[in-house]
């Protein structure tokens, strides 16, 4: 093999007729396509491939597998397990793939695979439909929706993948199908919930629901005085709500002030006085800001965007917790994370999440129905921690996971990493790191997704996610 310069002006020559841009470190643009959502996670790629068609994703791959060249797919960027980003290979880049196109009499939205939420949230509430998308708009619809998919319609729908329709995959032989439960099944089963393991998604096509009016929602901001109350409030949600509403709570400590709050995310898909009267709890107890009205439906995903910029570095974590919660448990994880966050320089905008989103709907699928494996009787808890010095890389996340599973412990499912609750396995594969053993993320679903593996993509080319079967040795001249 030649130099890498000479290997990647044989991949320019290869698409040359096509759309596609191939940038190397020495090109306009490049700089800028190596940008992630959290600094953590940028490394300097050997070349980037923005492709704009399954053809030329398929060109690319042909390319990688010839030339035995590693390679990662970069959807929306927003990972924090570093699975978009290489420093031994390429980039296949999606971002240019951003087409959304609906069909109105079959209520179905189909997203090419660099598209973001806003995107599809955009486009679908022209027609006055949604579909379960993520919390935050600038996610991308690809990387969500491979790993599971949570969002404030779950209660109604069910989880994204639940409303997946079908997708079309560029395999690693270069090949593309089409994936849904009449087509390519086994494959259909793997994608929904390890589809970055089986190959690169140019489209999804989704199911859409009727959503013609505004929602009523957004942020209260509360001193860490009204905590006891708000976890009794939580506990009160478990048992009141019918799948319409959504409640995300937790710590941070927010600019300006970069004070201790409680932040509390309140969802009512309805009209505001219902949506007012099922928050009464909440709101009564005297916000410091309460920014919940009514919105239309596609504004929704934006509401913690500011919550959510591109500076600094970022480190998902997961895991699970069943209510009712004591209010003194939940003080003490308070104590924890503010004497962490406070003993560093700017961590402040670091947070921990309760994501009491209702699960009713997603616990009518069994796990074993598709290879995503975490429905239970149980919420998700997160963290996200944001900090700027890398030296604090490893400590961050040292910290992150030991605070998570603590907070699991009433869950039962997190106690101890080599036992699993037989109703699923406590962990969002989408806020897990990549050295996460296959079996922890999908349970008793890993031997098939192994095998299924081994059938598809035989040569391991995806190996940069959540890894399936060892990652293969590959020296790049």
């Amino acid at each position: 093999m030649g130099s890498t310069s000479d290997v990647y002006s044989v991949l320019k020559g290869q698409l040359k007729d096509t759309e596609a841009e191939v940038l190397t470190p020495d090109n306009a643009g490049y700089a800028e396509s190596i940008e992630r959502w959290s600094e953590h996670c940028e490394k300097k790629a050997q070349a980037v491939v923005k492709a704009t068609s399954a053809q030329e994703i398929s060109t690319t791959l042909n390319f990688a597998r010839t030339n035995k060249i590693p390679f990662v797919v970069r959807g929306g960027g927003h990972s924090t397990s570093g699975s978009s980003s290489i420093d031994d290979g390429f980039v296949i880049d999606l971002s240019k793939m951003r087409k959304v196109t609906v069909d109105p009499s079959a209520k179905t939205i189909t997203a090419e695979g660099g598209t973001t939420w806003e995107d599809v949230d955009v486009e679908a509430a022209k027609y006055k439909l949604a579909t379960v998308g993520g919390t935050v708009n600038h996610t991308g619809v690809g990387g969500l929706t491979l790993g599971g998919g949570y969002g404030y319609l779950t209660g109604r729908y069910g989880l994204t993948i639940d409303n997946l329709i079908s997708v079309d995959i560029v395999l690693a032989s270069g090949e593309l199908v089409t994936a849904s439960s009449t087509s390519h099944a086994d494959l259909f089963w793997a994608v929904r919930g390890a589809g970055q393991n089986f190959g690169v998604v140019t489209t999804f096509t989704f199911q859409g629901h009727d959503q013609p009016d505004p929602v009523f929602a957004g942020t209260l901001v509360f001193l860490p005085d009204k905590l006891p109350q708000i976890v009794e409030y939580a506990n009160k949600f478990h048992t009141t709500n019918d799948g319409n509403q959504a409640l995300l709570w937790g710590f941070s400590c927010p600019p300006p002030a970069n004070a201790p709050v409680i932040l509390t995310q309140c969802f009512y898909n309805g009209p505001e006085v219902k949506g007012k009267e099922f928050f009464a709890d909440l709101i009564n107890l005297g916000p410091i800001a309460n920014m919940a009205s009514m919105i239309p439906y596609e504004k929704l995903n934006s509401l913690l965007n500011q919550s959510a910029g591109f500076d600094g570095r970022k480190q998902f974590g997961g895991g699970a917790f069943k209510l009712p919660l004591n209010p003194a448990f939940v003080q003490s994880l308070h104590q924890d994370f503010l004497d962490f966050v406070n003993s560093h320089e700017r961590m402040n905008e670091s947070l921990l999440l309760f994501e009491t989103i209702p699960y009713k709907k997603v616990g009518e699928v069994p796990n074993e129905a598709m290879a995503f494996s975490n429905r239970g009787d149980y919420y998700n808890v997160a963290t996200c921690f944001k900090w700027f010095d890398p030296a604090l890389d490893r400590e961050v996340k040292e910290f992150s996971r030991g605070l998570l599973k603590r907070a699991s412990q009433t869950a039962g499912v997190v106690q101890d990493e080599n036992v699993r609750s037989v109703e699923g396995v406590g962990v969002y594969g989408n806020y897990a790191n990549n050295d996460a053993a296959a079996s922890e993320i999908y349970g008793s679903n890993a031997k098939k997704l192994e095998e299924l593996k081994h059938r598809y993509d035989p040569d391991n080319l995806f190996s940069r996610s959540l890894r399936l079967v060892p990652r293969p040795l590959v020296v790049v001249n």
